[in-house]
């Protein structure tokens, strides 16, 4: 019985190197301290509505205090999304 021919596979040849694209990154030095300083607002909004029993930051609006400090503080964790 005649022996098969035995194939030679090609040598590896390593894919072609892909040109990386430098990416511009724009400078967010500004995120963390907006951020914080959003926290520290809504916080200090809301205890000073506490500690006040109302009569402080705004009398007019009320319990709404309590909302527009959260508001603060939601803002902060709206600008901490755009840290990198």
């Amino acid at each position: 019985m005649p022996k098969s021919r035995i194939r030679k596979k090609a040598d590896y040849t390593p894919p072609a190197a892909k040109q990386t694209t430098a990416l511009k990154l724009t400078s967010r030095a500004w995120v963390a301290p907006v951020m914080l300083a959003l926290f520290l607002i809504g916080l200090a909004w809301i205890v000073v509505f506490y500690v006040t029993d109302g009569k402080l930051p705004i009398d007019d609006l009320g319990n709404w205090n309590i909302v527009v400090g959260f508001g603060f503080i939601a803002a902060g964790f709206g600008v901490s999304t755009q840290w990198k």
